[in-house]
């Protein structure tokens, strides 16, 4: 029977997991037990199976009895809930396939109760009911009852608690700003204050927070909270604060009027271009940090200053300033320092790139390269790249056309490298440092050129007092002397000096200088009067006071060809364990011969990388140096293939060589570790796989080429791919490798393939094939022949296509290749559907199906389901293609293939379209249409040509005028 007048019961995440029957509150049992409570409340209304209740629990290691346990939990559960279960009442805990499910109304949970009042506040925000929304949301925060799922232990908990905190706050700062437009400013202020000190990083509140001040009278206190801000952010994460609040400082140093007619940060004059949804122009923050010890250079800031026009004031053409100077002058210390002085002068961004003009390995930058470095940092998808320096750099001029971007060229060695990085539209700024003169630049270019000197002895006296202490020098004044003029008042050994009394305070400054006065030498390298002769004893001084393993390491590090170094390459190269490495290459940043730009990863100067090769040369053995190479280059080819399961998996595996003794690979455990760590070694990888080839290692050269595959494939770092596999390939050839060649060849035409040159792509693929085929290679042959049907079938040749995928599926099968099989029946599939042969389609379709659920291969099965969709939408079935381009998305997104994800909503919005759904077509390809313009991906237009027929007006292409 019914029990019609029970209490409702009533239940609460938004703080300890708790529940009530009417005013009693009800016992939940143990935290796992209310753990599975909140997963089940937390997908209220939809099921949550065993599977996923036991990992919210217990994580990786439940116990063998987990299900039994669970069980219990939840028959626990519903007897506190449901006393009255089986007599009538409603059931609030419900059993639903392999799971069960929260049943009740959203009412009784605080959570869905704050959402919907949350949701209704952003409606009434929309129709300019602010007052109602205000009060709404004030009544959403106030049911929180502290930190969500308190006390709960567990993945899930943790998880969720980050996100509802998340969600507390985006409410909690939409309340605030809309108090601030309601004018209760000094109400805000203390509420305000507080929210910035506990998330210092939210950008945000720091606004609402500059503009309640502002408005409540307190100018000089608003603008303090922008210069805290900025400072936390540069220290932390190394960024310049958002446009928005770099913007809001300028409006309150300006007494913008309309801070006071308009009420909120939200109200700010419109986004520069650069922000504009359909530029999709990325605003990069790229400079070094400023160095927090910079005196002096009075004179040479005020010339700087004076070539900019004042504040608010728009310059009328590029302003370049050319700063030369001899090595160790302190170029870079100034620019980088004059540069986040006025970077709030150019609110779309700043470019930073180190063109390594006078790298002692011989590795500059050349202007290809950099210009590609900074169209990517604009947001420009290598897929976009035009081909050509001269093109490149117009489209980089291009984006930068009409925008306020300030560029820094560091350590440049000649007009020529430079020339093609400048801007070209007014508002821009340049700044190039470099050891030559740069006349050209002056002459043709307009620049202000600026020569540094070595400081005059009151700043390098100030440069010693700021890293010394005014008494330590004034105890020694005559010492102190002899130290600035042994270090011919170069702030680099200045620098070097500093670092070695600073760490040894109970030195006498005179036994410093008379360790100078020991030591006369000059780099060879700089003769000619680029450096003194005092800079060399500086840095062979601070060599010898190193510790002998400090001492190997530095010199060791000349042998490596990268422009930076972390800490486990750094093992690798010395052959030692990590974490001794570390404490070297602490050793070696405290005495300032190497500089920690980020956590564990270490970057050489430009002179003592000079002084590190020479050492190298001259205290190391030939066969020392080979061994050290080799033990790097080796590092990097099998932590790369470490990788190579997580970013390709199943594909065929790249042969390794044996690892030297004392290296020490790196492992992964995830595949976002292993895409993390392809990220921050990219540039090190490329220049392994050359320095692999002119160290007479071709084979570690195609081999590195070829395990990352599937990193270069998914970041579509065509250029760099294309760059290595070619490097390996003239190697191979060099010399005589032919297995190597075989595999470079293929990577050759796998990069060709990436930007569509399809007809280039397949002689490098054919030779591969014949390679394989001299060596008996049968799965390398195997691997040819599948993707020649590929390219085949992107070009349309839809015969050879299939000849080619079967005499791949016929080796595949008999070397027992379950990659190739499935993909060569995809293939086959594939052709088969665009001849109109439909039964012959379906039937390799599903096959492959099979083959690649049995492999685990969620990629290819994406892209197999998005084919069978496409073979019932032929056949006019629109509900069985609808539910396979479901099932191809998510298979999609599990594994990150966000253009097949495009491709497959195209698909589906067609299907909509054929059906009489113009809405749902639409939505399908403003989607797809997002995620073509995410990577540059040229069915873009076609998305927009598909909009357009619907009448709407999607966005222009990226990167259009």
């Amino acid at each position: 029977m019914e029990a019609a007048n029970a209490d409702p019961v009533r239940l609460a995440v938004l703080g300890p997991v708790r529940a009530w029957r009417g005013a009693q509150e009800l016992d939940l049992g143990s935290p796992q037990q209310r753990v599975v409570l909140s997963a089940l409340l937390l997908r209220l209304g939809r099921p949550v199976t065993v599977g996923e209740l036991i990992d919210a629990v217990w994580g990786d290691d439940p116990p063998h009895a987990a299900v039994a346990v669970l069980r219990t939990y939840v028959s626990r559960l519903r007897k506190v809930l449901e006393p009255d279960r089986g007599g009538g009442s409603a059931q609030l805990i419900v059993s639903a396939a392999d799971g069960y499910l929260a049943d009740l109304p959203e009412e009784a949970l605080d959570l869905t109760v704050f959402a919907q009042r949350v949701a209704e506040a952003k409606r009434l925000r929309a129709d300019g009911r602010l007052p109602a929304a205000a009060d709404l949301l004030h009544a959403a925060l106030a049911d929180w009852a502290g930190t969500p799922l308190a006390g709960l232990p567990g993945p899930l908990a943790e998880a969720e608690r980050a996100r509802l905190t998340e969600v507390r706050l985006n409410a909690l700062e939409s309340r605030l700003d809309l108090d601030l437009r309601l004018g209760r400013h000094h109400d805000v202020v203390a509420e305000l204050a507080a929210l910035t000190t506990d998330h210092p990083l939210r950008e945000r509140p720091c606004r609402l927070l500059m503009l309640a001040l502002y408005r409540s009278g307190r100018q000089a206190e608003a603008l303090a909270v922008y210069r805290r801000a900025r400072s936390t952010l540069v220290r932390e994460l190394g960024v310049e604060p958002g446009a928005e609040l770099r913007g809001l400082q300028d409006r309150i140093l300006a007494a913008d009027p309309s801070l006071d007619l308009a009420p909120a940060p939200g109200d700010e004059p419109p986004a520069p271009a650069s922000a504009a949804p359909e530029g999709r122009f990325a605003r990069p923050a790229q400079l070094p940090a400023d160095l927090a010890t910079f005196t002096g250079r009075t004179p040479e800031l005020d010339q700087l200053r004076a070539q900019l026009p004042g504040e608010g004031v728009r310059p009328a053409t590029v302003v370049i300033n050319a700063i030369a100077g001899m090595a160790g002058v302190g170029k870079t210390a100034l620019a980088v320092h004059w540069a986040h002085e006025i970077a709030h002068r150019f609110p779309d961004g700043q470019l930073y790139v180190n063109l390594r003009g006078f790298d002692p390995t011989g590795a500059t930058v050349p202007p290809e390269e950099a210009v590609r470095v900074f169209l990517d940092a604009l947001g420009v998808p290598a897929q976009r790249l035009p081909s050509g320096l001269d093109a490149q750099a117009g489209m980089y001029r291009s984006l930068l056309a009409d925008r306020r971007v300030l560029v820094l060229l560091d350590n440049a060695r000649d007009t020529a490298q430079v020339r093609p990085l400048l801007p070209g539209s007014p508002g821009c700024m340049a700044i190039v440092t470099s050891r030559n003169w740069l006349t050209g630049l002056v002459a043709n270019d307009g620049a202000h050129p600026l020569t540094l000197k070595p400081l005059i002895a009151a700043e390098a006296h100030g440069f010693l007092e700021r890293r010394l202490g005014e008494a330590r020098l004034a105890a020694e004044p005559q010492a102190a002397e002899e130290i600035i003029e042994r270090c011919a008042r170069l702030p680099l050994a200045l620098a070097i000096v500093a670092a070695r009394a600073a760490a040894h305070p109970d030195f006498p400054l005179s036994a410093v200088a008379g360790e100078l006065s020991e030591s006369h030498d000059s780099l060879d390298a700089f003769a000619g009067g680029d450096l003194s002769t005092d800079v060399r004893a500086i840095f062979s001084w601070s060599h010898h006071a190193l510790s002998a393993p400090a001492a190997r390491l530095f010199r060791l590090l000349g042998l490596h060809s990268g422009p930076h170094i972390s800490a486990s390459a750094a093992a690798a190269l010395a052959g030692l364990p990590s974490r001794e490495t570390r404490a070297l290459l602490g050793e070696l940043t405290h005495a300032h011969l190497l500089m920690e730009y980020l956590p564990g990863r270490y970057a050489l100067h430009d002179l003592l990388r000079v002084y590190a090769a020479e050492r190298v040369a001259e205290d190391e053995s030939e066969s020392e140096r080979h061994l050290a190479v080799d033990r790097l280059l080796f590092w990097y080819v099998h932590t790369a293939a470490a990788t190579y399961p997580f970013l390709t998996p199943n594909r065929r595996q790249v042969p390794l060589p044996a690892l030297p003794q004392d290296c020490r690979p790196l492992t992964f455990d995830t595949y976002d570790q292993a895409l993390e760590w392809c990220d921050g070694e990219r540039a090190n990888l490329v220049a392994a796989v050359h320095h692999a080839v002119a160290a007479g290692r071709p084979g570690l050269a195609w081999r590195l080429t070829a395990v990352l595959w599937g990193f270069f494939y998914l970041r579509t770092h065509v250029h760099e791919w294309l760059g290595c596999a070619r490097a390996g390939l003239a190697g191979a050839r060099a010399a005589g490798d032919v297995p190597g060649q075989a595999w470079a060849l293929g990577d050759v035409s796998a990069a060709l393939a990436m930007v569509h040159r399809y007809e280039e792509a397949i002689g490098p693929l054919r030779e591969s094939m014949d390679l394989h085929r001299r060596l008996r290679d049968m799965a390398g042959r195997a691997h040819a022949l599948g993707n020649l049907g590929n390219l085949y079938l992107q070009t349309g040749a839809l015969r050879k296509s299939i000849e080619y995928s079967r005499r791949g599926l016929v080796v595949d099968r008999y070397v027992g290749s379950s990659w190739g099989e499935g993909i060569a029946l995809v293939n086959l599939g594939d052709a088969y559907q665009r001849l109109g042969l439909f039964d012959e389609a379906t039937a390799h379709l599903e096959e492959a199906m099979t083959v690649l659920r049995a492999l685990g291969n969620r990629w290819v099965e994406g892209i197999t389901l998005d084919t069978l969709g496409t073979v019932h939408l032929r056949l006019g079935r629109h509900d069985d293609a609808i539910k396979h381009y479901y099932q191809a998305i998510e298979a999609h997104r599990d594994v990150g293939n966000r253009w097949g994800e495009g491709h497959t909503l195209c698909h589906l919005g067609d299907v909509h379209r054929e059906a009489g759904e113009p809405e749902a077509a639409r939505t399908s390809w403003r989607q797809a249409l997002a995620l073509f313009e995410e990577s540059g991906h040229p069915d873009a237009e076609q998305m927009r040509e598909r909009l357009r027929a619907l009448g709407d007006r999607p966005p222009a292409r990226p990167g259009s005028g």
